[in-house]
């Protein structure tokens, strides 16, 4: 935990936690050969262009088989057809591949969840330092407020003389600066506790 050293006001601050994480790169460099080839097999098949060339392709297939069985039946001995309709070994290939995608993304899918639990892991203990450092400012703002109402005080129990007066004066105005410094700290320190 982040803390003031010694208090008084010549307070040093001290990090003690650990440096902010790349989950992503951890994610990435722990990542298996296999996982690899499943995450770009899962982003290849979930896209456009492997639908837009997956449809070309199918409407190939049957365009050319149904015209090589009408050219059979207008002129026999002509090529035959490797799958006319119902293009059963189209199907084949369609279960087929369906069989073997489908878990693939599927194992993309975990690998995904696994990653967003890491990172709401790090969003959580990254809110917690952010949480003890603001602690920190805070308590370091109450502290420097009581020195300061403590020399007030001590100085106005010295207002005997006119040089003493316009040094009271000359403090109230910095005490004025120091109040609507801490104003705007606490205004930032609101802003990052809502955010």
């Amino acid at each position: 935990m982040p803390t003031l050293r010694p208090p008084g006001p010549c307070a040093v601050y001290e990090h003690d936690h650990p440096p902010v994480r790349n989950i992503n790169e951890e994610h990435e460099a722990r990542m298996s050969l296999g996982q690899r080839v499943a995450d770009r097999v899962a982003s290849g098949v979930g896209s456009w262009p492997f639908i837009i060339i997956q449809s070309v392709l199918l409407f190939v297939w049957m365009v050319v088989n149904v015209y090589l069985v009408a050219m059979e039946m207008h002129r026999p001995g002509y090529l035959r057809a490797w799958d006319p309709y119902p293009f059963i070994l189209l199907n084949l290939v369609l279960s087929f591949q369906a069989a073997y995608t489908g878990p693939v993304v599927m194992m993309s899918q975990n690998r995904q969840s696994e990653k967003d639990r890491l990172m709401a892991q790090h969003d959580y203990e990254v809110n917690q330092k952010a949480e003890e450092e603001i602690e920190v400012v805070m308590e370091h703002l109450a502290h420097q407020d009581r020195l300061l109402l403590d020399a007030i005080a001590y100085l106005e129990s010295l207002q005997t003389t006119p040089p003493v007066a316009d040094l009271v004066r000359r403090i109230d105005d910095i005490l004025r600066r120091v109040e609507e410094n801490d104003r705007r700290i606490i205004a930032i320190v609101e802003r990052m506790e809502r955010a």
